[in-house]
């Protein structure tokens, strides 16, 4: 079955690859309907952004091979493009920069590149453009291996807002689905939860809390009222590209200092014996099973569990 996804993967950024490809117009002779290939209109983009550099480190930043980068730079010296000046700091050395005329054609190509682009886009609605924007940083934070990793400091909690209890809906009923199997009926049991949280708010005693890392949620987590001195916490859910952050001891932490703060004696939890992760963040909170019984709710062979923290 792994095997089966990973193969169905490699087909889907294949064919993804093909039609971005056709679609941004990189397969003709010339880009942009210029005498450049794509190689040589990112070999100009490098030497107009970078101050100087080595033909060693273009070789390095753009992985091309060194033999073949010496010939594109050698048409381009030919042809004026480019100036090389000797290295103040090594005489073997020798610095590259665009000429006047290496900065006039670079200058047709990023305008041409720009029209190109603006052109692909018009036709979408503001939405539908964010989208794309949004799905092509993904692709590249997940596959840039020389960018930093996310780190716990890069996460922040904040209150809901406007599309955030969709989001919260609709990524419970996806993760486990895939994770665990369950039905639509536990996004169902979601759902009413959060409409609830929504419909019946009460400022001074409940709250949700959205966890977002570079201005993405990766997950979320309620506190809301069972009674005078009882809080439940419900919906704690954390993204898998974000699992190992400490998101989760986060959002449970809010939980606890906000149920002491509003004066409850108690904190009570509902969760399941396969959610692991989940229940050893409870106990290290120092919450307790005070219960468990069988269900089949959303699946077969489930255990349900109560959880309880005394304050």
């Amino acid at each position: 079955m792994a095997q089966t996804r990973r193969d169905q993967s490699v087909a889907a950024v294949r064919h993804f690859n093909r039609f971005y490809t056709q679609k941004i117009g990189v397969l003709t002779d010339g880009l942009l309907q210029s005498e450049f290939s794509l190689t040589e209109a990112r070999l100009f983009y490098e030497l107009h952004h970078r101050e100087a550099p080595t033909a060693a480190e273009l070789s390095r930043e753009l992985a091309l091979d060194p033999g073949y980068l010496s010939r594109l730079l050698r048409s381009f010296s030919n042809q004026g493009l480019i100036e090389r000046v000797p290295s103040a700091l090594d005489g073997r050395q020798h610095l590259l920069r665009l000429s006047a005329k290496g900065e006039q054609a670079y200058a047709r190509l990023n305008n041409r590149s720009e029209d190109s682009i603006r052109t692909l886009l018009s036709t979408l609605r503001g939405d539908e453009r964010e989208r794309i924007v949004e799905a092509m940083r993904v692709i590249e934070e997940l596959l840039d291996e020389k960018k930093p990793r996310a780190s716990a400091e890069s996460v922040v909690l904040r209150p809901h807002r406007p599309g955030d209890i969709g989001w919260v809906i609709q990524r419970h009923g996806e993760l486990y689905s895939q994770e665990y199997g369950w039905d639509e009926r536990f996004e169902a049991l979601v759902a009413g939860i959060a409409s609830k949280f929504i419909l019946e708010l009460q400022p001074e005693r409940e709250r949700c809390w959205i966890a977002e890392l570079n201005g993405r949620s990766v997950g979320s987590v309620f506190l809301v009222s069972e009674s005078k001195t009882v809080a439940k916490l419900r919906l704690l859910l954390v993204e898998p590209s974000a699992r190992g952050l400490g998101v989760g001891t986060r959002l449970v932490d809010a939980c606890i200092r906000f149920a002491r703060e509003a004066g409850y004696r108690k904190v009570r939890l509902w969760t399941d014996s396969q959610l692991l992760a989940a229940r050893h963040l409870y106990e290290q909170a120092g919450f307790e099973r005070i219960s468990s019984e069988p269900h089949s709710d959303f699946g077969e062979g489930l255990v349900s569990e109560t959880w309880e923290l005394k304050f």
